[in-house]
């Protein structure tokens, strides 16, 4: 018998979800990726925690880089996508937020993205290549959108 070997765990990204509207009239920011990786898919934004960041200060300023938008309010979601990636033979775990946004922002993306789109949570789930992000999705739709999250979950402002 072989000895075993664990993958490695890590947990060095995050993924935020930018809503605006309430209700059935909420929307959800998709960019298509522009790059080698995941070139051409759409998906709602993501990035690495760099040196010194905690992971929520993380995925605002991935906000901000990737689109220019601050938020209205951000939450965490209680929710962690769990993800296996070949190219490096690890299992990310990638917690997950929610921006809210006022109607009528203005969405400058970087060059990470080559175009965006606000879409209904049903175009968007339809337009999510992994069933990890429909998961968030039914998540973010399920605390999010069809209830006012839980006020421990909010990071900013408070």
């Amino acid at each position: 018998m072989s000895a075993e070997r664990n993958l490695p765990v890590r947990s060095s990204m995050v993924s935020v979800v930018a809503l605006r509207g309430s209700g059935a009239a909420t929307q959800m920011l998709v960019a298509r990726r522009a790059g080698a990786y995941l070139d051409g898919a759409w998906s709602y934004l993501a990035g690495h925690v760099e040196a010194g960041e905690t992971g929520w200060q993380a995925a605002l300023r991935e906000l901000r880089e990737e689109t220019a938008l601050v938020p209205q309010s951000f939450w965490a979601t209680s929710f962690c996508e769990q993800v296996y990636l070949a190219a490096t033979d690890t299992v990310e775990i990638v917690p997950a937020f929610v921006a809210r946004l006022a109607e009528g922002v203005q969405v400058r993306l970087n060059g990470e993205h080559s175009a965006f789109r606000w879409v209904t949570l049903d175009e968007a789930a339809a337009l999510l290549p992994f069933g990890s992000q429909r998961e968030l999705l039914a998540h973010v739709r399920r605390e999010f959108v069809e209830r006012e999250p839980s006020p421990f979950l909010r990071l900013a402002p408070r």
